[in-house]
């Protein structure tokens, strides 16, 4: 019982595969092939169906034709042949059976046959066939007997009629079918050509007419695909006022709404590039301010401090104070020296001074020393020129942000950065041999930081490209032109 619904379902698959088959073979076809292929299809099959309705009706009004000569060639050989058998004239009968058969061209033999069954004369000239006499026999009051025989020469209509009621014998004639086949074969070849005239004439008139009905379907098409590839100035003229004509028009609607659209995201792209661009320039020269006052007035502030606390502890007079002031200057010194890494994290004065090459050889420096991970620093053409001062600042905020994430995040025990000047661009590879990550669940910390990068190579009209898999690390590659 479990596997009669798969014996029912399995031709149902088949079916469905057949069509899905067919279905893509039609269409992969243009759809002037398949409206030529209609047209054609039609003419032909039009045509063929009309010819052989045609031949078949021909044929049996012509057979009826012949049937109906062949009884009447046969009653006239019969009452002709009455006196001339009853007063035994060979001669005459021999004579009258050549006059039928060149009265009568269809006529392929005559013969009279006696009461007794014996041949008087005939027409056949070598011998007559016996099994002949047997092949058609007529009652001695019928009006005719018709039967149809095969010969050599295809099939032959053989009429008997009795002579005299019988009292005579029998007339026979028998009537080829050569000339029915010779006007159904030459009307059939006069249709095939028409059907070819037709054909030529239908595969014309259907390859105008599917250059009308596909002309604008064509630069519908071509049109569209200018759109796809963000090209919205396209306009379709209207052909006519169909459904294609229709359909232009609202192409035409939706390509100047996309082209609203895009223009609209376009403005506030670069209103969002200008808001951005600001926003990271007055976070820069936040940074720059916050810095300097660090470094100017905090610095001074400690170190002031600093001199203050060794003046008092070579004053003090209590010797058990002593080691409190070394302590508070060594909680000083170290205060101090956060502050000043502090300052140059926020703004590093070799990237203002000495250019990026100096300040990323610093901070990458400051970054061996801090964290246990082995970085290998490679920058190539950027001694002759150095580059302008928007593109440093945020080459330098990137490889900042992304050795931030190794050190963080990666769990790495090497990385690499690379900048490279060539073309009028410049290039930047940060890798590392950490745990990597999947792009789609990374935390909200790395997408930050990789966002971050984004939005600063984007300011720049550069592009970022991120490959990682979890267990083989990190790749960032970032190209911004000069």
């Amino acid at each position: 019982m479990a596997t009669l619904p798969q014996a029912t379902t399995r031709p149902k698959e088949q079916q469905s595969a057949l069509f899905d088959y067919f279905w893509s073979l039609a269409g992969a076809v243009s759809v002037r092939t398949k409206i030529l292929g209609i047209v054609l299809g039609l003419v032909i099959l039009l045509g063929v169906g009309i010819t052989i309705q045609v031949r078949e009706t021909l044929h049996n009004a012509l057979a009826a034709r012949l049937q109906e000569q062949s009884v009447s060639a046969a009653r006239d050989l019969a009452a002709r042949a009455t006196d001339l058998i009853l007063i035994n004239d060979l001669y005459d009968l021999h004579q009258l059976l050549n006059e039928t058969l060149v009265n009568n061209p269809d006529v392929r033999y005559a013969f009279l046959v006696d009461t007794n069954g014996e041949v008087i004369v005939h027409t056949f000239g070598e011998g007559f066939p016996l099994d002949l006499l047997t092949a058609n026999r007529v009652a001695a009051d019928g009006h005719h007997a018709t039967v149809t025989l095969d010969s050599d020469e295809g099939q032959i209509w053989d009429t008997a009629v009795p002579i005299f009621e019988g009292r005579a014998g029998i007339a026979r004639i028998g009537f080829s079918e050569n000339s029915v086949h010779t006007v159904v074969s030459r009307l059939t070849n006069q249709m095939l050509i028409t059907i070819g005239i037709v054909s030529t004439v239908g595969i014309l008139a259907a390859a105008f007419l599917t250059w009308v009905v596909t002309r604008p379907i064509l630069d519908l098409k071509q049109a569209a695909q200018a759109v796809g590839q963000g090209d919205f100035n396209q306009w379709v003229q209207p052909w006519a006022g169909d459904e294609i004509g229709e359909l232009a028009k609202a192409f035409n609607v939706m390509t100047a709404d996309l082209a609203r659209a895009e223009a609209q995201h376009i403005e506030r792209e670069e209103l969002r590039s200008q808001l951005l661009e600001k926003v990271i320039t007055a976070q820069e020269e936040e940074r720059k301010r916050i810095a300097r006052e660090l470094h100017d007035e905090t610095g001074q502030a400690l170190t002031s401090l600093m001199m203050h606390l060794h003046k008092m502890n070579q004053q003090c007079p209590v010797p058990e104070l002593k080691p409190q002031f070394d302590d508070l200057r060594q909680l000083v010194s170290r205060t101090l020296n956060d502050v000043h890494n502090l300052s140059v994290e926020l703004r590093p004065s070799a990237l203002d001074d000495m250019g990026l090459a100096a300040a990323l050889q610093r901070y990458v420096n400051d970054c061996r020393k801090r964290y246990p991970l082995e970085i290998d620093l490679a920058m190539i053409g950027l001694d002759n020129a150095r580059l302008p001062s928007t593109t440093e600042t945020a080459l330098y905020r990137i490889v900042q942000e992304g050795l931030t994430n190794i050190a963080r995040h990666a769990q790495a025990k090497t990385a690499s950065i690379m900048i490279e000047r060539r073309h009028g661009r410049v290039r930047a590879i940060i890798e590392d041999d950490g745990i990597g990550f999947d792009s789609g669940k990374t935390s909200g910390k790395e997408r930050l930081g990789l966002y971050g990068i984004r939005e600063r190579a984007e300011l720049l009209n550069g592009s970022v490209i991120i490959e990682s898999e979890p267990g083989h690390g990190v790749t960032i590659l970032v190209e911004i032109p000069i």
